[in-house]
């Protein structure tokens, strides 16, 4: 027998038996293990030298262990020639081919005996097909006699008009006839299945016959209700098309009056006379509630067809009406005809517990859903948007300014106020025009939100963006900065205090602007459609807000410039080569450091967000030490005498500086920055305090305090030390020889950027992006701890004056998103709010 005659199983069985080990596992037996280390093995027998005594006795140990591996592997060599014998191998194989033989053998009789098991059972198959078929014939048989009884059963009903056994016997025959469905090629079913069609046939229509006569109330054939209430379970079993035939054949009827009585071109159908169309409607539902709708089921919900069909027609008259008369629209004969057709359709939502809309998607069916009637006036609404641009530009046209000489505006006005309030009332928050602009804002929003959540609403969002940003550009704008000149007398007030408020006022006012438009935004999105959702964005018009904050800032730095600069005037005219002794501070520090304290703490009560106020000492920090650096600079030579004098009153400047913003405000930025750029005014302060002789000593103390070896860094010093001109190149020469020997010294410094010839005094500039020094100082101004000045003065670059941020930048302080206002997140929910807000009297920084 060939091997390809028998089954796999048994083959591969033998090819199990007579496999092999593989070959890996030969080199695992023969090899040694890959982990095996001859030293571990001797440390264990010989850990120590002691142990060298016992060689011997492990020699000998070894030994027999050697001998028994020997013996098991000569055993083993002995099994393997044993089972390698030809002859025993033989007899295997002839086992094998008996073992085959008798599995052939079981398999032919195991094919012979199905052959003789199917042979028997052959005819009790037939027997058990030939039962099934009877039963299912006999079953269909007596189907089909219960058919043609209910049948003939549901005729006479038909023609008795018994509508309530008519219902019951023709869901019975749909039922039954559902099961004939797949035999209708049967000649004698075919035509039961025809007689079942026949039969719906008539019945439809006689079922139309008797309601239009109970829709018309014919005198002639009176029906009585409770019939035709059984005749809508009839409609039921029907199906839902003959069902939508009636109901729309009754709402035809219902509103053929309608049609004739309110006609475009009659007198009642006009525009003035839109109330009275929904009191008709009203009227109407009324009496189908009362009178012919009480014989509907309530699933057919018939009163709602009849409100989409009157929405279908009045929507299609107001579009005709509305476009003849565009032109002589008026805001309030439209708003009153919109709120009219609103307050309509929400009535009708009401009554039934169900939105309009929802309404109109039922009654469509699978069709594309219905338009509420206020639709038609969408393309009328922008009479609505244009009178509310007139009414914001009425709102704030006081408080707009108007070319080069502006009436009173809210800024100025507010000057007024604030002069007038007594000592101890304080100057209010906010502009009352802010909140009455987002009042306004709120009530317009909402009385559109009602009319219409499409393109109307998305227009009017684009009004308030233009009065935001106008709001933003005009009201919120300050005067042109105007350099007042230097005091004569000390006692001479150098800064104005109304000035300072309007830009405090205008702090306030444009971040309380810039948080409730977000909140705008927001509302706004809530309420228009998806479709113009993700166009709603009010981020330009809040950067707006964000750059009037910074503007106003700019000011506030302004002031604090002209109420210094008369000490940093004299600080740079004091002759420091002529001082013989130090006697403690200087008499200009105690005045600069009293006045710069008397302007910020005026400041702070007035600014309400403490972001703003951080940002706004780490500026006058910086403009301090800016300040203090440039009247060092002009008023060389300095001298060792002069040099020490200026360390005492800067460490007066910065014991001011550190104190000055309080504990709520301080900052480890702050005080990291203000730290750093006096240290290196001091590290500048202390080599020109070094004398020149011995000039190693000199020139070494320079390289450890300023930390470069360049020579025009070495050359500031001598120029601000006033060294004469006889020593200098024997100085330089020396610094070179010095600098040449140490490697780690860097090639530029802190002095890099300091310039030897800055302009003492500055202005602020009209554009409101920097402040600059009349002769353009180039000495820039960091924008302190919070933006980037950790380098201090010394690293900035020379370039055009005492710089803030751009307006759209972060020149503000932190993110306009960080922290809670103290006047809440909700600005349309309570109108009280706002007239609280805009008119209090308390001015309370949050916290």
């Amino acid at each position: 027998m060939h091997n390809d005659e028998l089954p796999d199983e048994v083959i591969l069985a033998i090819q199990r038996v007579l496999e092999t080990a593989p070959a890996e596992q030969h080199v695992q037996l023969d090899g040694l293990p890959p982990d095996l280390n001859p030293v571990t093995i001797l440390n264990d027998f010989f850990p120590d030298e002691a142990s060298l005594a016992h060689i011997d006795t492990i020699n000998q140990k070894l030994h027999e262990t050697q001998t028994k591996i020997q013996k098991e592997v000569d055993e083993l060599e002995e099994e393997l020639k044993k089972n390698q014998d030809p002859e025993r191998m033989s007899l295997i194989q002839e086992m094998i081919s008996d073992l085959l033989g008798q599995m052939s053998r079981i398999r032919e009789k195991a094919t012979e005996s199905e052959a003789v098991v199917r042979n028997i059972t052959k005819d009790i198959q037939v027997l058990d097909l030939a039962k099934k078929n009877l039963i299912l014939s006999m079953t269909t048989l007596r189907r089909l006699q219960m058919l043609v009884n209910a049948m003939t059963q549901l005729e006479e009903y038909v023609k008795e008009k018994r509508y309530k056994e008519v219902s019951e016997s023709l869901a019975t025959v749909k039922e039954i006839s559902a099961t004939f469905k797949q035999y209708t090629s049967v000649q004698r079913i075919s035509r039961v299945w025809k007689h079942i069609q026949e039969i719906q046939g008539e019945l439809r229509m006689q079922l139309e016959v008797d309601f239009d006569a109970f829709y018309l109330q014919d005198t002639a054939k009176q029906l009585k209700p409770t019939l035709m209430i059984q005749a809508c379970l009839v409609v039921d079993i029907l199906g839902p098309d003959f069902r939508s035939h009636l109901i729309d054949r009754y709402v035809a009827l219902e509103l053929k009056e309608y049609r004739r009585i309110f006609k475009t071109n009659d007198e009642a159908g006009q525009l003035d006379n839109i109330s009275r169309r929904f009191a008709w409607f009203r009227r109407l539902i009324q009496s189908h509630e009362l009178e012919q709708g009480r014989i509907f089921p309530t699933q057919w919900n018939v009163g709602w067809f009849l409100l989409a069909k009157f929405a279908e027609i009045t929507r299609d008259d107001l579009a005709t009406l509305l476009s003849k008369a565009a032109q002589s629209l008026t805001v309030k004969s439209l708003l009153d005809d919109l709120q009219q057709t609103v307050e309509f359709e929400v009535s009708m939502a009401k009554k039934w517990a169900t939105p309009f809309a929802d309404i109109l998607k039922f009654t469509s069916g699978t069709s594309q859903p219905q338009r509420a009637i206020s639709t038609a006036f969408e393309s009328h609404l922008g009479i609505f948007v244009d009178a509310q641009d007139k009414v914001l530009a009425e709102m704030l046209a006081p408080h707009r300014k108007k070319g080069k000489a502006p009436p009173r505006t809210s800024l100025e006005t507010n000057r007024t106020s604030t002069e007038e309030v007594g000592e101890d009332d304080h100057p209010m928050a906010v502009l009352p025009s802010s909140t009455e602009l987002f009042y306004f804002y709120g009530q317009s929003l909402e009385q559109c939100a009602k009319l219409s959540t499409g393109q109307a609403l998305f227009d009017l969002c684009s009004l308030h963006k233009k009065w935001l940003r106008v709001y933003a550009e005009d009201v919120l704008s300050l005067n042109t900065p105007k350099q007042r000149p230097t005091a004569r007398r000390s006692t001479e007030s150098r800064y104005d205090v109304n000035e300072i408020k309007q830009a405090c006022l205008v702090i306030n006012t444009a971040d309380y602007c810039q948080m409730t438009a977000s909140e705008l935004e927001e509302k706004i999105k809530e309420k228009i459609n998806e479709d113009f959702r993700e166009k709603v964005t009010l981020q330009k018009e809040r950067d707006l807000f964000v750059g009037a904050i910074s503007m106003a800032i700019t000011v506030i730095l302004r002031e604090v410039e002209n109420a210094v600069d008369v000490y940093f005037t004299a600080m740079s005219r004091s002759n420091w080569s002529n001082l013989s002794q130090v006697s403690g501070q200087s008499p200009y520090v105690g005045d600069l450091v009293k006045m710069a304290e008397q302007v910020v703490e005026t400041i702070k009560p007035l600014i309400e967000q403490k972001k703003y106020l951080r940002n706004f000492m780490d500026k006058v920090c910086s403009l301090l030490l800016v300040k203090f650096t440039n009247a060092l600079v002009r008023s060389r030579p300095l001298r060792e005498i002069g040099a020490e004098q200026l360390l005492i009153d800067l460490q007066v400047v910065k014991g001011y500086l550190t104190k000055m913003p309080g504990e709520s405000l301080v900052t480890n930025s702050y005080t990291k920055a203000l730290m750093k750029t006096a240290t290196r005014l001091e590290a500048l302060l202390k080599v020109i305090v070094t004398p020149v002789d011995p000039k190693e000593n000199f020139i070494l103390n320079y390289t450890f305090l300023i930390g470069d070896a360049s020579l025009i860094n070495f050359q500031k010093i001598l120029d601000l030390k006033g060294v004469p001109r006889t020593l200098e190149q024997d100085l330089e020469d020396t610094f070179l020889m010095i600098t040449s020997t140490k490697t780690d010294l860097d090639s530029t410094s802190f002095l890099s950027s300091l310039d030897m010839d800055p302009q003492l005094t500055g202005r602020a500039t009209a554009g409101g992006g920097s402040l600059l020094s009349p002769a353009a100082s180039r000495v820039s101004l960091p924008l302190g701890p919070s933006h980037g000045a950790t380098e201090g003065i010394f690293h900035t670059l020379s370039g055009g004056g005492v710089s803030t941020q751009s307006s759209s930048g972060p020149a503000t302080g932190s993110s306009v998103g960080e922290g809670g206002s103290s006047r809440g997140a909700e600005v349309f929910s309570d109108f009280r709010r706002f007239v609280s807000f805009g008119l209090r009297k308390d001015s309370t920084a949050p916290s």
